[in-house]
Formats: C-alpha cells, structure tokens, sequence
C-alpha cells in the first residue's frame, strides 16, 4: 500500500569476533548481556595459609641469626676478645662441618665432585692467606668511624639484596646461573669483610677473619640449602638453635641491640606472615572474555 514505511530487516545475532571483528549492524565496541557472562573474580588467588607462610619467612630469620653471629664475632675480634688461634679453629671446625653436612644431605656429591671442591678451597684459602698483607693496609688512612658507618651500610645492602629463596644457590652438581641482585649482595659481603679485617693489627688475625667471613658469605648458604632440601624439620631445628645462639650472644654484648634483634625476628616471623594474610583478602583480580586467549593444544598419537 502507498504511504506505508516497510520495516527494517532484523539484525543478525550478535556474536563475539576476535581482535576487534566488525559485525553488520553493531558498533565495533557493541556488547550484549552476555558478554559478562563468562567473568570470573580470583580464578588465579592463592589462599595462603598463615603457618605456611610464617615457615617460609623462617630462611629470612635464620639468615639474619647467622648474619648477626658473624657481626658479634667481628665486634670481639675488633675489641681483641678472640685470639688468632681461636679464629683459626673456629675456621677449621665449621669448614669441617660445613662438608659433613653436605656429605650427608647432598644427593649428587661424588666422590669426584668433593674431592674437586677439596681442590678448589685449597687454592681458595692459599690466595687468601697470600692477599691477607695487602687487606691489612687497604685502610690504613681512613678512620675506623668511617670504616664501621660503611661495614653497616654494605651489610644492609647484601641482607636487601640477598636470596633467601635460594633459588640462585648452586648446589652440588647443579648448574644454575645467578642474578645482578645476588651478585651485587655476595660483592658487598665481601667488601665489608676486607673493611672489617683491613682493621687488623696482625697478617694471622687478618686472614683468619677474612676466612671466616667468606665461609658465613659463601659456604652457609649452600649448607642450609642443603639442610632444608634433605628435611624441613632439622631446617627448622637447626633455625631455632641458631637463633637462640644469636639472642644469647648479643645479650651479653648490648641489651639494647638484643631488643631490636628480637623485635626484628618477632616482626619477620610473625607480623609479616599476619600482614600478608590480611592484605590478601581484597585482592581483587577479574578475569574474562577480554583477556589474550591461551592456546590450548590437544595432541593425540
């Protein structure tokens, strides 16, 4: 009939297209009812347990016990409360500790490997004492004030930026390639205990020192690797000693550096651990049609 409007056709379905698609009849930014449909809020959060996560935060606290032990060694040894041949045996019997433990703990050390590594630290230790001149005069012209103000601070550098996850620790047999970060703590471990020694009056108490450092710096973390890869329990006994050795060394030293120890482990070990589980409650994460797509590929023989 004249006069009469013919209506518009119906418009297909709408239907998702891929990298942006257009579509006869719809906007290129067109969405229906349907397209929050397939949204899912926190498919990928982790609930943490809070035990779980205060075990994890104790390699941190038994890395600062063993730190501290290492900082209260150089302060007696500064005030000549430790003689040359004390250090010295003390060097010796945790040198063979260390190789006990990894004797017993390690699953790929050979009688090869060890006896390469027997090899290694005897070269290692010759150097040292060869070098032990030159470290004792390194600083002869700066103030001790300004060497201890820099000790600390290069301390607190390789504890930021030190691996506690032990993920970059080379353990017997293994190749494995460490970061910058690691490498720059390990570079100020090192530097720090050449200030320490370099404040030595004798070449012996220097290379002892040294050797000490090197084997806290060094050695440790692979033993404790070790100790937490072969049972989680001794690491954790071996934790506990260790920190109470620490607090019972630094009592006797300062009460005040005792307290702030202690209320350093008590926020590490606990406080941390409760922060983390009450921020983990609004986290907020959506996922949805708009994300990449992941290709799945289904392979049958």
């Amino acid at each position: 009939m004249e006069g009469e409007v013919e209506a518009d056709p119906p418009r297909p379905k709408w239907k998702k297209v891929a990298y942006g698609g257009m579509q006869p009849g719809y906007d290129d930014n067109y969405t229906d009812e349907s397209f929050l449909a397939e949204m899912v809020m926190n498919a990928n959060v982790v609930k943490r347990d809070f035990f779980k996560v205060m075990r994890d935060s104790v390699s941190i606290s038994q890395y600062l016990c063993i730190v501290a032990l290492l900082v209260c060694v150089w302060a007696h040894t500064l005030n000549f409360n430790i003689a040359e041949i004390y250090l010295l045996v003390l060097d010796v019997g945790l040198l063979i500790l260390g190789f006990l433990v990894l004797l017993l703990t390690a699953r790929k050390l050979s009688l090869h490997l060890f006896s390469k590594y027997l090899l290694h630290i005897s070269f290692f230790i010759s150097g040292l004492y060869l070098l032990a001149p030159i470290y004792q005069t390194l600083t002869r012209s700066i103030s001790s004030d300004s060497i201890w103000a820099l000790a600390v601070s290069l301390l607190m550098v390789h504890l930021f930026l030190h691996d506690y996850s032990g993920s970059t620790i080379r353990p017997p047999g293994a190749l494995n390639n460490p970061t910058l970060t690691s490498n720059i703590s390990l570079n100020a471990s090192i530097v720090a205990s050449v200030l320490i020694a370099s404040r030595l009056p004798s070449r012996l108490h220097v290379f002892a020192i040294m050797l000490f450092s090197l084997q806290v710096f060094l050695f440790a973390p692979l033993v404790m690797y070790c100790i937490k890869r072969y049972s989680f329990k001794l690491h954790l006994w071996v934790s506990f000693f260790l920190t109470v050795g620490a607090l019972g060394v630094i009592f006797p030293l300062h009460r005040l550096l005792f307290a702030l120890f202690f209320c350093l482990l008590f926020f590490i070990s606990v406080v941390c651990p409760y922060w983390l589980i009450r921020m983990h409650e609004y986290k907020f994460e959506i996922n949805g049609p708009w994300d990449e797509a992941k290709l799945c590929f289904d392979i049958t023989e």
